[in-house]
C-alpha cells in the first residue's frame, strides 16, 4: 500500500476543484487537489521513489510498488516555459517522500492569471483503489492525502 502526502500546505479541494476538466474529470486518473498557501515554498516528493519526469511544473515519482504520483503545480503553468519554477532535484534521481523537488511562488502563478491549484493524481489507478482521499480542508505539506492498493 502507497501513501500519497501533499506536495504542500493548503486547502484540499479535490479534482473536482481543478479549473481545468482534463483533471476534474479525472481523465489522467484518479486523486486529489490542494489549492497552496500564497508566498515562496517548494513543493515535496508525495512518495519514496525515482523520478521518472521532472518539469518544472510538474513531475512524476514512481514508488517501488510501481505506483506513478503526478503532482502538476498549477494549472496551464507548463506556458510559462520554467519562469517562476526552480528545479531542487534532477530526472532519474531517487528521493525519498517529503524531500524538496520544486522550488516556485504560487502567488506569483496567480498574479499572473493562472490557477495555483496543485493536481496530485495516481497513474493508471484502476476503479477502487484508491481509499481515504481528503477532498476538502485544510492539509499541511506531507500530510497524508490518499492510499493506494
Amino acid at each position: 500500500m502507497t501513501r500519497v502526502l501533499s506536495p504542500v500546505t493548503g486547502r484540499a479541494v479535490g479534482l473536482a476543484g481543478v479549473p481545468d476538466q482534463v483533471f476534474a474529470q479525472a481523465m489522467v486518473g484518479p486523486g486529489t487537489a490542494v489549492d497552496p498557501e500564497r508566498g515562496p515554498g517548494y513543493a515535496i516528493a508525495p512518495v519514496t521513489g525515482k523520478i521518472v519526469k521532472l518539469h518544472p511544473h510538474a513531475y512524476v515519482v514512481v514508488d517501488s510498488e510501481n505506483h506513478g504520483v503526478l503532482v502538476h503545480l498549477g494549472i496551464d503553468t507548463v506556458q510559462l516555459k520554467g519562469a517562476g519554477f526552480e528545479l531542487l532535484a534532477t530526472q532519474g534521481e531517487a528521493v525519498t517522500a517529503g524531500q524538496p523537488l520544486v522550488r516556485w511562488d504560487p502567488a506569483v502563478i496567480e498574479a499572473g492569471g493562472r490557477s495555483p491549484i496543485c493536481a496530485v493524481v495516481a497513474l493508471d489507478a484502476g476503479d477502487g483503489a484508491l481509499t481515504d482521499v481528503v477532498e476538502s480542508g485544510e492539509v499541511t505539506k506531507g500530510a497524508e492525502l490518499f492510499t493506494w492498493s
